[in-house]
């Protein structure tokens, strides 16, 4: 199949989801071209690698004025933010020449785009070529988070969302689920979100849940690297609001719990830009915040445990599958588990509360012969449920089910 893949922001290994479908579909042997945006050398050179994974990159610069100026003059308008954000008009004039082909027939089978970000891309193609068959990624629901979002937080960003973001981006959503040939989020209970949302009266394009993976050549357990026996590593994108939630949570709520009982046990917190309330947690001496790391597997393979106390969130938590796939023990919550079809308390445990969390880190760091026995389950389950290449080979049959005539419905 020829496939363009339409993603608001230059895939890499940390911006997992696209990254990976786009390497394995190219193993897989369809021809993927990708069309991206982004505002950084460092974005270009994500782009430039790129190209070694995939048959093609179109990439459009669009510094952060632009980005700011389309949220801006949204701001009168009844679109999210989110949906303008990306916009970008060298993009889309170099996409509806490409989309045109030999001008007799489209030069794509498919288009998918990814994101809330990404579809007005999607809209824009819907109504310049009806006739071909469009499948939205949203990945999550994001009106989902947002609501989410606002009943957790007393910010100002909280207040934003629910004042002004959260509804656009109901109305949005609601409507981008009827306008598609597919739509794939990545849990159920996203799918029951927009399922949620979806206007009456309108035909709703068919949701399906497609998991995230795990490169499984990349994060692996590693027998050469012994671990330490009193450190905890929670992982992520420390600028984005639900992992800040979850780091002031567990420095505030859950480790004062384990240092009663084990005083020098170590956290790391490790992810890019950390907030400046984030990186003042280093004022702890048992507490380093790393900032940008060029390889999150060392702390992965030293931790003893990792942990993800989800306050909030949607899809499926990448930092839970990847630290599973090292064979790392983990701990989180409830809220977590959404997506997963983990066996609790043998492939990982999960919990309800601060008290609960605390024990059951606790139990772990105690107990080396369960640290054993959950990482390697957990790395099994992994190796089971998440791997890339049979997510890929999902995806193709939604696509050439979009392919496929539809019966006229009365």
């Amino acid at each position: 199949m020829k496939i363009a893949f339409i993603v608001p922001y230059v895939p890499n290994q940390i911006r997992t989801r696209s990254y990976n479908l786009i390497s394995s579909l190219t193993s897989l042997g369809h021809e993927v071209n990708v069309f991206t945006v982004g505002s950084s050398q460092t974005d270009l050179l994500d782009a430039e690698a790129l190209k070694a994974k995939c048959n093609s990159v179109y990439y459009q610069h669009m510094p952060i004025w632009q980005s700011l100026t389309n949220s801006i003059l949204a701001v009168l308008s009844s679109q999210p933010l989110q949906t303008v954000y990306s916009w970008q008009p060298k993009l889309v004039a170099q996409l509806t020449a490409l989309i045109n082909g030999n001008g007799t027939h489209s030069a794509y089978d498919v288009i998918h785009v990814e994101h809330l970000r990404g579809s007005r891309y999607g809209v824009f193609l819907k109504s310049s070529f009806p006739a071909v068959p469009i499948v939205w990624d949203s990945v999550d629901c994001i009106s989902h988070l947002f609501q989410q979002a606002a009943n957790q937080s007393q910010s100002f960003f909280g207040k934003f969302v629910t004042r002004f973001e959260l509804p656009r981006t109901k109305k949005a959503e609601g409507n981008l689920i009827c306008l598609f040939d597919h739509v794939l989020v990545t849990s159920p209970s996203d799918r029951n979100a927009l399922l949620g949302l979806s206007p009456a009266g309108k035909r709703l394009a068919e949701i399906s849940v497609l998991p995230n993976g795990v490169d499984l050549e990349y994060f692996h357990p590693n027998v050469d690297i012994q671990r330490e026996t009193e450190t905890i590593v929670f992982s992520g994108k420390m600028s984005y609001h639900a992992n800040i939630s979850m780091a002031k949570y567990l420095a505030a709520e859950i480790m004062p719990r384990i240092w009663k009982r084990r005083p020098n046990t170590r956290l790391y917190i490790v992810g890019k830009d950390p907030s400046p309330d984030i990186k003042g947690l280093e004022n702890n001496p048992l507490i380093t915040v790393t900032g940008t790391v060029d390889d999150i597997r060392p702390f992965l393979w030293r931790a003893t445990v990792a942990v993800v106390p989800l306050l909030y969130g949607t899809g499926i938590q990448n930092k839970i599958l990847e630290a599973m796939a090292t064979g790392t023990p983990v701990v989180t919550t409830f809220n977590a588990l959404t997506a997963l079809q983990v066996q609790v308390g043998t492939e990982l445990f999960a919990v309800n509360d601060a008290e609960e969390f605390s024990q059951a880190v606790l139990r772990v760091l105690e107990d080396r012969s369960l640290q054993s026995k959950i990482g390697n389950a957990g790395a099994s389950y992994v190796r089971n449920h998440h791997d890339w290449m049979a997510i890929a080979s999902q995806l193709v049959e939604i696509y050439q089910d979009t392919l496929r005539p539809k019966a006229a419905s009365f």
